[in-house]
């Protein structure tokens, strides 16, 4: 049995015994319930029953691992504690341990769960916080002394009882850190980004309101838009419209009824195959596909050729945003060309006016957004390097930590939303390509209930946030895992929350 300086059971630590027994919880009796305060041990203080409080419980085979989640009197004991209880008082105080883990008296070898239950009189023992430093290191199945291990804290006020965690338990089935608004998220966030600089570890930071601007050691700061304050090498970039995909403009634009979807698509389709540039689609209007009194047949052959109808049907095929407006005016024309007492079918007709003027509002969104100050890095005259320029060059350097600020973006049009939803897509694009097989990548969220778990856009419109879902959902098994910080817990998806190891 381990027993004293060298083992987890100290006599000077005991706190009770065990009088009932439950599947998930015991109940314990306390000897120094009635004490006016806890107990000093080697620089540590000790509650020696208190709420909150770790426990050992040994038993003859094994020990168990518990926390105190209530202490309470019997009713008839109730008037014997008041303002003038000593510590010469004795109380008959009950407790009540949850059960948390089972403990190998041979190696102290922790899992989780309980393979035995204890006995009635067991004793119970705060839990040293030597002890408590090392329960993550010891649920791990791996090297004792593993090689990399992340410093993340200490036992109550005891330094030297450091919290270590080895990277494989704290990203490997991802990480979630949740708490209330000042409850410690950000300093969290930045102690694990600290450590993980440390050990050489590739990180992205998608940081949602720019506090996370004073990291410099082995940082690339980025950043969209315009933010108040950042760093003066931070490089201000912009997110090419190749980017996006049919949904995401479709989410942008918000098209409606049975007019402005079907020519919103049509003319997104037009773009596409004039960007790709065959012979026969050429016109006397550059960029644009003209319909009116044309041949049908002319497009039909073009757009039936192997080689571009995958193209054209692929909704991350590039095009010119800045001509849709143009190209929409050229959709709106009438389904047969010819007079109206002789019809043509094979050709398109003129332009029809009554369509037309469905699709004005459309129109207008479409420039509102374009000239959008929230759309400034996607659609204005950005100078530099693209941010996937940047994250490209990033993954190929030694730099350790590439921070997108996404301050600047206004949250017009869901701007900040549908932004962050696209570096994520194209961050698992990139994971399922094999590029993080060998180098494992950790992208840490900020302020994460705004980028997961949503839908945007309009009824026939509607694009769901599931960039960073999909991450969670796959991204491990090709080296690409997942920190997220929130403090709104319940507008994540129980799919992503389901997904957190840690």
């Amino acid at each position: 049995m381990l027993v004293g300086s060298e083992g987890i059971f100290d006599m000077n630590l005991k706190l009770g015994v065990v009088s009932s027994v439950g599947p998930t919880a015991v109940r314990v009796n306390l000897h120094h319930a009635g004490a006016a305060s806890g107990s000093l041990m080697r620089g540590a203080r000790y509650g020696l029953g208190e709420v909150g409080e770790f426990v050992l419980i040994e038993s003859e085979l094994m020990a168990l691992l518990g926390r105190v989640i209530e202490v309470r009197l019997p009713e008839r004991e109730r008037r014997a504690v008041n303002a003038e209880t000593s510590d010469g008082v004795t109380v008959d105080a009950v407790a009540q341990v949850q059960l948390l883990g089972t403990i190998s008296l041979d190696n102290l070898a922790i899992t989780a769960g309980v393979s035995a239950y204890p006995r009635l009189g067991d004793r119970v023992y705060s839990a040293p916080n030597t002890f408590l430093s090392s329960l993550l290191m010891k649920m791990d199945k791996g090297d004792e002394n593993p090689k990399v291990a992340l410093h993340i804290g200490h036992v109550s006020s005891t330094k030297s009882a450091r919290i270590l965690i080895t990277p494989e338990r704290l990203f490997g089935r991802h990480c979630a850190v949740i708490g209330a608004t000042g409850g410690g998220k950000s300093y969290t966030v930045s102690r694990l980004i600290e450590e993980c600089l440390r050990h050489k570890a590739k990180l992205i930071l998608i940081d949602a309101t720019g506090e996370y601007r004073d990291f410099t050691k082995h940082t690339i700061h980025t950043h969209l838009g315009n933010p108040t304050e950042e760093p003066r090498h931070s490089q201000k970039c912009s997110l090419p419209p190749a980017s996006f995909t049919e949904g995401d403009f479709f989410a942008l634009f918000e098209p409606s009824g049975k007019t402005q979807v079907p020519k919103l698509r049509a003319a997104i389709r037009s773009l596409r195959l004039v960007s790709l540039k065959p012979e026969p689609v050429q016109t006397t209007k550059p960029g644009l596909l003209v319909r009116a009194n044309r041949l049908k047949q002319e497009i039909l052959e073009v757009e039936s050729n192997p080689e571009v109808s995958h193209l054209l049907d692929n909704p991350a095929t590039p095009f010119d945003p800045f001509k849709l407006t143009t190209q929409i005016i050229e959709e709106c024309v009438w389904e047969t060309g010819g007079r109206s007492n002789s019809p043509d079918p094979d050709r398109w007709g003129g332009y029809d006016g009554g369509t037309l003027s469905y699709c004005m509002p459309l129109m207008t969104r479409i420039d509102s957004v374009l000239r959008s100050r929230s759309m400034e890095c996607v659609f204005g005259e950005n100078e530099g390097l693209s941010i996937v320029s940047h994250i490209d060059e990033f993954l190929t350097t030694d730099e350790r930590l590439l921070r997108i600020c996404l301050e600047g973006i206004h949250f017009e049009f869901s701007a900040r939303e549908i932004i962050a939803n696209v570096l994520g897509r194209y961050l698992l694009q990139k994971a399922r390509s094999g590029v993080f097989r060998n180098g494992p990548l950790i992208v840490f969220v900020d302020e994460a209930h705004n980028f997961l778990g949503r839908h945007i856009g309009g009824e026939e419109s509607s694009l769901k946030l599931d960039s960073f879902e999909l991450i969670a959902k796959e991204g491990r098994k090709y080296g690409l895992n997942l920190c997220l910080a929130t403090q709104r817990p319940r507008d994540i998806t129980e799919g992503v929350l389901s997904q957190m190891g840690t």
